[in-house]
């Protein structure tokens, strides 16, 4: 089968984990005969600098063509750290998101066995975690208009949201639900806006089409004080766009680092994936940074593309890798690998359809003598 992905690698360490990603594409390519087209294109910081914008319109107009768009992170301190600046890195995510209506958001959070010591909460209350977060992506305060007075001393940002933009994640999540567990909480804010009463309302209305579904609410405070004292009691989860960035970010500390969580971006036509973590810009170039959550939203994709086989070879390798300690520092400090070493090892795995006898010696030395 032939794919056209659009790679877009960003900033910080986007370029280190996406050129991991790529490999395991590569490597199914091998394993399964299939041809995907790979075109690299500039976003976030990167496209700043080379083309004064955060995002050109020729790069939207190459996703937009493309089957795919692979994502790795955004932003750097310079732009963080000074509210001034008036072109931002974020923006072209903002942008590209809304230029391909990639209104639903959805992260994954599974609870890895081998990862339970790793997380910041105890072991008994990570049994059973096994949930999926589904964020509205292109509505809400992100998007709504911004004011700053005259003399920069009050501001406000809008939220918004039609009946709509509810109805068509809603339906994902509703669908999601009756192949999990049949169970969707909304997290909203119901008691203080008037968004979050709209989205309860379009919520409660659907419901009846979907009888097997249990459905509960949860304000997004108390939202997330369950997630963190009692996760197994989610499903799926559904929110809007601002408490659905905040709480998945909550919800991946779940796994002990958020070098595991992946995502996909989706919308009518168009599909993005990339990790739910950010630039960390700390450890670019280093050498240090998690590829497996890039990597396992490559598996995301090729579900997107209903190949389901290969998305189960990138998932069982990400597996074997944590099964052999393959793992680079957020994970362990004990001798832990290198980001290049976690790709070189998983493509390998793949491209061996899973027979690899893995030698300790020469694991450190990122399979120079083997790929």
């Amino acid at each position: 089968m032939n794919k056209k992905i659009f790679v877009l690698p960003g900033d910080g360490i986007g370029p280190e984990i996406v050129s991991q990603a790529v490999k395991v594409i590569k490597a199914i390519d091998s394993a399964f005969d299939h041809k995907f087209d790979l075109t690299n294109g500039l976003i976030g910081a990167a496209s700043i600098r080379d083309n004064g914008e955060p995002i050109t319109v020729k790069a939207i107009e190459i996703g937009n063509k493309a089957d795919a768009v692979l994502l790795g992170a955004i932003g750097e301190p310079e732009y963080d750290n000074d509210p001034n600046i008036k072109v931002r890195p974020e923006q072209g995510l903002l942008k590209l998101r809304k230029s391909l209506n990639l209104y639903s958001n959805i992260r994954p959070v599974i609870m890895y066995d081998l990862l339970k010591d790793v997380s910041p909460l105890k072991i008994e209350n990570l049994k059973d975690v096994d949930l999926v977060v589904y964020r509205e992506l292109t509505g809400g305060i992100y998007f709504g208009e911004k004011k700053l007075s005259d003399d920069g001393k009050s501001a406000s940002d809008l939220c918004s949201y039609s009946e709509s933009e509810i109805t068509r994640i809603a339906k994902m999540a509703f669908k999601a639900a009756t192949l999990r567990r049949n169970k969707l909480t909304l997290v909203d804010k119901a008691n203080v806006l008037e968004t979050s009463r709209l989205w309860r309302r379009v919520v409660q209305e659907m419901a009846p089409k979907y009888p097997s579904v249990e459905v509960d609410y949860l304000f997004v405070d108390n939202a997330a004080m369950q997630i963190v004292v009692n996760p197994a009691q989610f499903d799926v989860i559904l929110t809007e766009n601002m408490f659905g960035d905040i709480i998945s970010d909550l919800s991946s500390v779940l796994t002990g680092s958020l070098g595991m969580l992946p995502s996909a971006s989706i919308g009518d036509s168009a599909a993005m994936f990339e990790p739910s973590h950010g630039s960390y810009p700390q450890a670019a170039g280093k050498d240090i940074a998690n590829p497996m959550a890039t990597i396992l939203s490559v598996a995301m994709m090729y579900d997107h593309f209903d190949m389901f086989k290969e998305a189960d070879a990138i998932r069982d390798a990400v597996n074997w890798a944590l099964n052999e300690n393959i793992v680079t520092e957020d994970i362990t400090k004990d001798n832990p690998s290198r980001c290049s070493v976690v790709g070189d090892l998983i493509a390998h795995y793949i491209e061996e359809k899973g027979y690899v006898n893995l030698n300790k010696r020469y694991m450190t030395e990122a399979l120079n003598a083997v790929i």
